[in-house]
């Protein structure tokens, strides 16, 4: 197996998205140097050409969740377009473009006062009306220091009654969904990260982190089978969509957050990353979604990636350090 400072190089060897959260999350470097390559994701590599891609108005692609003058048959054909503003604005989250930022504070104006939402067409940071959606509006919002207090307000009042979320809830679902869920939990842990969140926001982030707890982050609680194959192949960008290395890589942060211990219902996970590790010592990219991208990041299914590692090795790391033994 490839030693793990070789693959930290092969990982360094990449864009400075990837870069800086090698030299933050893997190597410990001081905060003056992994912020110095932070600082090039809007002048340099993927942030810079996604960044390139931004129309006049702030928006991308001219519209909030699809494109500009989208043809649904494109959709059913070829799979869900990913240009729009919404996507686009939270693979720079991914990224890490600087908030504090000159384009990123003109990009936020732009949005607010140009980009409305599809369905409704309400202005894009009053939210949209799918819990999965809002989820990812105010991780997005919060991170670039919008006040999305009122649709984390929405979404603490559309639990469902067993903890989590589901975006078909508006449609007579009485059940959560895993997708539903973490992009939920994504955004009520970035609002909490910004402004300490409120008591009710707390708890529903507690009530929603439960629901996957309790199911080992991908079995049925019925069967005790996995919900979904799929939930253990790695995928990336996750758009919307949820596998355990994304579930994982957000109990991390959470960790993070509070300083608690890793719940020991998360080993069953842990366990199957372990075991997806190719003989390189990097991770694979199962499969991408379908649909219409300004650019690929990876060299494709099958191929190691650099997005897929990086998340395993910080996930690992952070286990190995403060996972008690059984």
């Amino acid at each position: 197996m490839m030693h793990s400072d070789s693959v930290i190089a092969w990982l360094l060897d990449s864009d400075p998205s990837i870069r800086w959260q090698v030299m933050c999350d893997l190597m410990d470097a001081p905060e003056v140097e992994w912020a110095a390559e932070r600082a090039k994701v809007e002048i340099e590599g993927w942030g810079a050409r996604l960044l390139s891609c931004q129309d006049e108005d702030g928006q991308w692609a001219g519209g909030s969740f699809v494109p500009a003058g989208f043809d649904y048959s494109e959709w059913r054909e070829s799979g869900q377009p990913w240009t729009a503003t919404t996507y686009s604005l939270s693979q720079l989250r991914e990224f890490g473009l600087d908030p504090s930022s000159d384009r990123a504070r003109r990009t936020v104006e732009l949005i607010g006062t140009n980009s409305r939402w599809d369905q409704g067409n309400q202005p894009f940071w009053e939210g949209e009306t799918e819990e999965c959606i809002n989820g990812r509006t105010v991780a997005d919002g919060a991170y670039f220091g919008v006040d999305v207090s009122a649709i984390v307000e929405r979404l603490v009042g559309e639990r469902q009654g067993d903890g989590g979320w589901n975006c078909q809830r508006a449609k007579g679902s009485v059940r959560s969904s895993f997708a539903s869920t973490i992009n939920v939990l994504e955004g009520l842990l970035q609002y909490e990260k910004a402004t300490g969140g409120t008591t009710e926001s707390r708890e529903a982030r507690r009530s929603g982190e439960e629901y996957l707890l309790e199911r080992r982050l991908f079995r049925r609680l019925t069967t005790n089978e996995p919900a979904d194959e799929r939930f253990l192949q790695f995928l990336h960008p996750n758009r919307w969509r949820y596998d355990i290395l994304r579930a994982l890589d957000y109990f991390r942060s959470t960790a993070m957050l509070s300083g608690a211990d890793p719940d020991p219902r998360l080993r069953e996970a842990i366990d199957h990353l372990r075991a997806r590790r190719l003989e390189d010592g990097t991770w694979p990219l199962d499969w991408r979604l379908p649909g219409r991208v300004w650019f690929d990041m990876d060299d494709g299914p099958g191929k190691p990636s650099h997005w897929v590692t990086l998340r395993a090795m910080r996930v690992l790391g952070w286990w190995e350090r403060q996972a008690k033994p059984v």
